[in-house]
């Protein structure tokens, strides 16, 4: 159990831990660590405590929410020296490509600005640690596999792929990844980054491509499939990726990034197109909730997004390789597991939809997109 962590890392610093990501790593830590674990978080839109108030006394006596935003400076460093930490893993981002395009502004001030007040903040703190805990400390920074841009046909992203983002997400990551970079380079700040395909599981902001399509089809509302449907993402189950973090975190070698991508059935790449992930769901859900079938008919093609990206592809050899980390849900296993939870879990669907004022509507385009039939 507490062989997750090392000897010496008791105190860990997790931003962004009250979103989807953030609170898988948090409630994996709560459950099978006996770390303190602070949880630096704005609670912004899409935070959500609920998966970590569930895990009972014991892990709450662990857990302590930091309700800051990394665009404030002076918190920012006060919650440093409050957590007091052996390791940060930096999740805190706005994630959402549409959300981007409508507004820019606001990812370039939290995972930009934000994260270079969390490293001066936590440079500032390692530099005064005894030279005991300095050598065990890490800084482990989140990314994503879209700052490598868009793939043809072939190929995949590796740590060697140029950077070459095409939406205000991307370019805000990118730019946060280079920070981190720099920060380790001319101050000697020990870190890893990773950067990883797209996550699905239980508890995802009902925003995302995945849970919009499970609530659109429990609905019977049109299912929107951006274009033609035939762009193609790397799907990774969330906790997957947790277990990659946590190697990543405490193995990995500093200054080294790693890239983090799922895996189909039989060990064959999670490559799919939207059009597949879509109608894989409807699938599950003639299963599931036979009254709506067949729920394929509610497909519906809506105008593209802007920029969109046609192709993202991981190669994961090197967290294999190095670190012995291999996913352990294939796509299939994974989404199934997924749209079941969604189904079993609708009160708390509608409880952060209207938290966050969202209604499911689309978001992403300054005009409403066209509806057509799928054909």
């Amino acid at each position: 159990m507490a062989s997750l962590l090392p000897q010496g890392i008791n105190r860990v610093l997790v931003t962004g831990g009250a979103g989807f990501i953030g609170g898988a790593l948090v409630r994996r830590l709560l459950a099978d660590t006996t770390a303190m674990v602070f949880n630096l978080d704005k609670i912004g839109y899409a935070s959500d405590l609920t998966s970590i108030d569930r895990l009972g006394p014991e892990a709450a006596q662990r857990h302590q929410l930091l309700r800051v935003d990394l665009t404030d400076a002076d918190a920012t460093a006060a919650a440093v020296r409050q957590a007091d930490p052996d390791l940060v893993m930096h999740l805190a981002a706005e994630s959402h490509v549409d959300r981007s395009i409508d507004g820019p502004g606001a990812f370039i001030e939290s995972n930009v600005s934000g994260t270079f007040n969390l490293l001066q903040a936590v440079r500032a703190h390692w530099e005064q640690l005894s030279e005991e805990r300095r050598a065990g400390f890490r800084f482990h920074h989140i990314s994503t596999d879209e700052v490598f841009g868009s793939l043809g046909a072939t190929g995949r992203f590796s740590e060697i792929t140029p950077y070459d983002p095409r939406s205000p997400y991307s370019a805000s990551k990118a730019a946060s990844d280079h920070l981190v970079n720099a920060w380790h380079h001319t101050y000697g700040l020990p870190v890893v980054l990773t950067n990883c395909s797209n996550n699905y599981g239980p508890w995802q902001f009902p925003e995302k491509l995945i849970p919009v399509v499970i609530l659109k089809a429990i609905a019977g509302e049109p299912i929107p499939l951006y274009g033609d449907g035939a762009n193609v993402r790397d799907w990774l189950y969330v906790e997957d990726h947790v277990e990659a973090l946590l190697l990543a975190a405490t193995r990995g070698r500093l200054g080294e990034s790693y890239c983090v991508g799922g895996a189909g059935d039989h060990g064959s790449p999670s490559e799919r197109t939207n059009r597949d992930v879509v109608e894989t769901i409807c699938a599950l859900m003639d299963q599931l909730q036979p009254q709506g079938a067949p729920h394929v008919r509610l497909i519906s093609r809506v105008g593209d997004r802007p920029g969109h990206d046609r192709r993202y592809a991981i190669d994961a050899a090197k967290i294999t390789t190095e670190l012995g980390w291999k996913p352990r849900h294939s796509f299939e296993q994974g989404l199934a597991a997924t749209v079941r939870w969604y189904l079993e879990h609708l009160d708390w669907c509608q409880q952060v939809r209207d938290r966050a004022g969202y209604s499911g509507e689309r978001i992403g385009t300054q005009a409403p997109a066209q509806t057509v039939p799928a054909g």
